[in-house]
């Protein structure tokens, strides 16, 4: 909010600005660039997946309604409309909205060429706070970030929106429910991940504990059930069915590169991993704390936490949703919470020091020895400090302390000491429900 309204102050008094704002669909994006616009002029134009001459039909009206101003009939193309707008902006101060903007590819592509030049031509005698925003990331990035394309260079300022802190999800469900437990919040940072949309659902339909957050997203005609087709049908268009399956066997815990393609049926999926990972920013590569760039020893995991959960529970069990058992898949998923919200524990406690800004690199460690998997070690969470004289956190983490082994850990704890962190100073934490 501060920093959209210290560039709609830039674009009011001195010249036009252009704003892109891009995040994961649900994560907040019109609302927020929306609230930031109260009390100011405001034109908002939805770019639906309609033909040109409609859109501009529909975007002469809303400019008529929010500006009061004349704006001639007949216009069936995009860029005229935006030089009529860019125009207006040299007597009057407003907000221009453009929202889910990356369909203009799907419309008409020239638009982005036709836009740059009157932007060009218009910008530093104008005060319009132009925001773009829009939830495929792919084409966001494109438009604006490769440099062969018409509008790269053009924005001002990228915001890419991120889900709720740690902090904030205690807060919300806090303020909704003063008597939740740990496990309920673990709950919604399980299903949810912090984005506000989801959240959002739950808060509102009651579901404050873990028994009721997962009756709600696996009943019938819940919307969670096909929120993940919604989402990432519309990144990877008609290829989408390869994806899935790579992201279902990254789900279900075969998270290296053999393993993957052993369980998709396909043996060369390495470009595919790396589109998953590089444009369009679902997967990602861990590779052990300290270790090398170049290391092989490599595991893919998603990066958010919903589509986890749906790929490991709604996909899998797909039959059951079309069956009508619902039921069953509810209580499949609560039979398993348990097992499957440890793994998520730990990212809870990474995501947590992270936002502590303490810490320059945070993430697991493990090795491997070839035909020995009994000399096999793996450290839940190793985290380097920015300060070089502060110690390094080590810790394991477990939803019961009771489950905690010290003479293991402190183990792993010698060798991690004797093999990789020479002469470093060494904290070593036991992370659980209770430390959230």
């Amino acid at each position: 909010m501060e920093q959209l309204a210290r560039i709609r102050q830039r674009a009011f008094v001195d010249h036009s600005q252009l704003t892109v704002v891009t995040g994961r669909r649900r994560i907040g994006k019109t609302k927020l660039i929306m609230k930031s616009c109260d009390g100011t002029p405001t034109v908002y134009l939805f770019v639906s997946r309609n033909n040109e001459a409609t859109l501009c039909r529909q975007f002469s009206g809303a400019l008529r309604r929010a500006l009061g101003c004349y704006v001639p009939d007949g216009i069936t193309s995009f860029v005229p409309l935006f030089e009529q707008i860019m125009v207006m902006g040299k007597t009057a101060a407003f907000n221009l909205v453009i929202d889910e903007f990356q369909e203009f590819f799907n419309i008409n592509p020239s638009v982005f060429s036709g836009m740059q030049d009157v932007w060009d031509r218009y910008k530093d005698t104008t005060r319009v706070n132009l925001v773009a925003s829009g939830s495929v990331y792919t084409l966001m990035h494109r438009i604006f970030m490769d440099y062969k394309e018409p509008l790269y260079g053009r924005c001002d300022t990228i915001i890419h929106l991120r889900p709720f802190s740690t902090s904030a999800l205690k807060e919300i469900l806090c303020d909704y429910y003063p008597a939740y437990t740990n496990d309920d919040l673990l709950a919604l940072f399980t299903i949810t991940g912090g984005v506000p949309k989801y959240v959002e659902l739950l808060m509102e339909r009651g579901a404050f504990t873990v028994n009721d957050m997962i009756g709600c997203v696996t009943e019938e005609n819940s919307i969670f059930l096909e929120e993940g087709t919604i989402l990432l049908a519309q990144e990877f268009g008609k290829k989408y069915g390869n994806y899935f399956s790579i992201l279902s066997a990254i789900a279900s815990g075969r998270n290296t590169a053999p393993e993957i393609a052993q369980a998709v049926g396909e043996a060369n999926i390495g470009g595919m991993l790396l589109r998953l990972e590089e444009d369009y920013e679902i997967i990602s590569k861990k590779r052990p704390v300290v270790s090398k760039e170049r290391s092989q020893n490599v595991r893919y995991q998603i990066r958010d936490n919903f589509l986890r959960f749906w790929f490991r529970y709604v996909t899998r069990y797909q039959n059951l949703i079309q069956m009508g058992l619902n039921d069953k898949l509810r209580d499949i998923v609560l039979a398993d919470y348990p097992t499957y919200s440890g793994l998520v524990l730990e990212e809870w406690f990474r995501r947590k020091l992270r936002e502590e800004g303490c810490y320059k690199d945070i993430g697991s460690w493990w090795n491997t020895t070839k035909g020995n998997k009994t000399d096999s070690r793996e450290v839940d969470i190793v985290a380097i400090p920015v300060d070089g004289d502060a110690p390094v956190l080590v810790a394991e983490v477990k939803r019961q302390g009771k489950n905690f082994k010290p003479e293991w850990f402190e183990e792993k704890v010698e060798h991690l000491r004797d093999k990789i962190l020479h002469g470093c100073k060494i904290e070593s934490r036991l992370f659980t429900l209770n430390d959230m």
